[in-house]
């Protein structure tokens, strides 16, 4: 019997995933284990792999966001009745994602109305099915998207089932649209001047302002399933945790120096947001309450230290996660960001690669940010920002000498951290930065 291929969880905080792409086409044989499509979830673009072999018999969703389990494609053997898998499995056909691009949906839509509608006199009756074959076919979205835009939808051609209108043929008029020049209008010829100022010395010419007229230009963007979860977490964070911040600066002359001397010889080069993880793991081990999270009912007290390293991806923000950071060297830590670092780009990181943090960093030094505060990401009870290394003139020894200076700043959730256990925590991580050879032994 065909079996129905519905979309699965592929992250802990998955809702929803977006098809980009189909690496199948229907009609061709599968196996276990081949890929059939590529999938956006909140966090990565990951493989969607068979786990039947047969013959792909129907693909429900071509591309677009899909809830979780919604039916997303039928695999059988070659002939057989998909649609009689899908009543069968209960759905019907119809899943939360492409229900606007379906025709099923405008037939219900219709039935809806019909229903609820007065009952028409004959003529009305006659006349309604006489322009039946007139009307233009298109999807309730096309139809509302083109409203929106204030277009009328009898100027699209549709390239959908039967010339049926649906949401990329809007998309394509509305930028086709946007890309034609526009038509100035001609100037009024100025009004002859009164014949007796005519005689008058004529003033300096002075160039009319030229006001331009038209639409507003503007480009929307639909927001990537990774921008989402990025806006409901944060949100959720922002707004359910109460956020305090502790900031205080940090002398890394030692630290620049030992980095120097350090690169000289390793075959790693360590930077300084390594000296930052590896500083802030120690610290952590010393300082436990701020290695907590907020469990509603209960504290938790983490016994490892997972340490979270905000990566800028251009969707948005990921967070690959450096497990058991107060056991590695400096070198390992490197070595571990990077890798990590560069699936997060590449939108290769798993879902296992993102969890379990028990502590954040985002460090905006290379962008030349001296200070900033960062939202808390959960289930963390801390997240510390790290600025840029400034040089600036400091009082040492009672004299004024250029220092190599860098701000941090801890923002805590208050339900689980007081002010003087953020402040001791900070001041153990300054101390260390400012004697980074604790960080060797």
């Amino acid at each position: 019997m065909a079996e129905v291929i519905r979309m699965p969880r592929m992250s802990d905080t998955m809702e929803e995933g977006n098809i980009i792409g189909w690496l199948k086409k229907e009609g061709e044989s599968v196996e276990p284990g081949e890929t059939l499509a590529e999938v956006e979830t909140d966090k990565a673009t990951m493989e969607l792999d068979a786990f039947v072999e047969g013959t792909l018999l129907h693909i429900a969703v071509k591309e677009g966001p899909v809830p979780i389990d919604g039916v997303i494609a039928v695999i059988g053997e070659e002939g057989e009745d998909w649609k009689a898998a899908i009543e069968a499995a209960g759905d019907g056909g119809g899943n939360g994602a492409a229900k606007s691009e379906e025709p099923e949906v405008e037939a219900e839509e219709e039935k809806s109305a019909e229903s609820s509608a007065p009952a028409e006199t004959a003529p009305a009756q006659e006349a309604a099915s006489a322009s039946d074959d007139k009307r233009v076919k298109a999807s309730p979205l096309a139809k509302t998207m083109a409203k929106d835009a204030g277009v009328d939808i009898n100027q699209i051609s549709g390239s959908g089932d039967h010339g049926r209108i649906v949401k990329r043929d809007v998309e394509a008029y509305l930028e086709k649209q946007q890309s034609a020049p526009q038509a100035q209008p001609a100037a009024p010829a100025p009004a002859p001047a009164p014949a007796e100022k005519q005689a008058k010395p004529e003033a300096p010419a002075v160039a009319p302002f030229t006001y331009a007229t038209g639409e507003a230009q503007y480009e929307d963007t639909p927001v990537s399933q990774m921008r989402k979860v990025i806006a409901r977490r944060l949100g959720e964070s922002k707004f359910t945790a109460p956020h305090f911040y502790l900031t205080v600066e940090i002398n890394m002359d030692k630290a620049v120096s030992m980095r120097k001397s350090v690169n000289e010889i390793a075959p790693t080069k360590i930077s300084f947001n390594d000296f930052v993880v590896k500083a802030s793991a120690a610290a952590l081990r010393l300082h436990p309450a701020i290695n907590s999270s907020w469990m509603g009912d209960t504290i938790r007290q983490n016994k490892d230290v997972n340490i979270g390293v905000a990566v800028a991806v251009p969707d948005g923000l990921l967070v690959p996660v450096i497990r058991y950071a107060d056991m590695k060297t400096l070198s390992q830590i490197n070595t571990e960001v990077k890798t990590l670092a560069g699936k997060a780009k590449d939108r290769k990181l798993q879902p296992d690669e993102m969890s379990g943090n028990t502590f954040t960093i985002s460090n905006l030094g290379m962008f030349g940010i001296e200070e900033f505060t960062a939202i808390i990401n959960p289930p963390d009870s801390c997240i510390m920002a790290v600025g840029g290394i400034i040089q600036k003139p400091i009082v040492k020894d009672g004299e004024i000498v250029v220092g190599n200076m860098m701000k941090v700043t801890l923002s805590c959730d208050h339900r689980v951290v007081d002010g003087a256990t953020g402040a001791q925590f900070l001041n153990t991580f300054k101390e260390i930065l400012e004697n980074p050879i604790r960080l060797m032994v």
